[in-house]
């Protein structure tokens, strides 16, 4: 049997959670912890109203994509504080999704530049909030300034297909790139 580790990354309130939950064939295990006044003028939540929850470690979920093949996802919190944790998340991933609320775009700018300098491989998964896509993806490519070859694909959090398509395309990115990386120029 085979498995394969991804990470689902992002800003605070971004849908990171929700994507886990939504695909996991197992109730995954989350971190969740109700906001509290210790995070007043700590975390900002003034962008996501009604968010009463927090992930304060992570959140871990299970695809068997086959009986030979096993994704393990694990979701990283979102806030700044908790970022000391990255780099024992990320430790054995094959790749990361960079979720994307594009009204706020730039609190996915730290979780790029982290795998970039890690050279993991990630793709950018536009979170559709109630259902509405505000900007298309070569617009959020060119306000990101990444490369064009990294994948950015539009999704719904909370639907088990879209995710689906979500880490498929992560995948099939991954492998893209070990083949490539196999076969250049030494």
């Amino acid at each position: 049997m085979t498995s394969a580790k991804i990470v689902i990354a992002g800003g605070f309130g971004v849908g990171k959670t929700t994507l886990v939950g939504s695909v996991s064939e197992i109730t995954p295990l989350t971190t969740e912890a109700i906001m509290t006044s210790a995070g007043v003028g700590v975390d900002d939540n003034r962008q996501v109203p009604g968010k009463m929850t927090t992930t304060v470690a992570m959140d871990f979920g299970r695809i068997s994509i086959d009986r030979d093949l096993i994704l393990y996802l694990f979701g990283t919190p979102g806030q700044t504080r908790f970022w000391f944790m990255w780099d024992e998340l990320v430790r054995g991933a094959i790749g990361a999704v960079v979720m994307v609320d594009t009204r706020r775009l730039a609190d996915c700018f730290a979780a790029i530049d982290f795998f970039e300098h890690r050279r993991l491989p990630y793709l950018v998964a536009i979170n559709c909030f109630d259902g509405m896509q505000y900007h298309n993806a070569q617009d959020v490519r060119d306000a990101l300034a990444i490369s064009s070859d990294v994948p950015v694909v539009s999704c719904d959090a909370r639907n088990r297909e879209s995710t689906k398509n979500v880490l498929i395309s992560l995948v099939e990115y991954v492998l893209t790139m070990r083949r490539t990386r196999a076969t250049a120029p030494a």
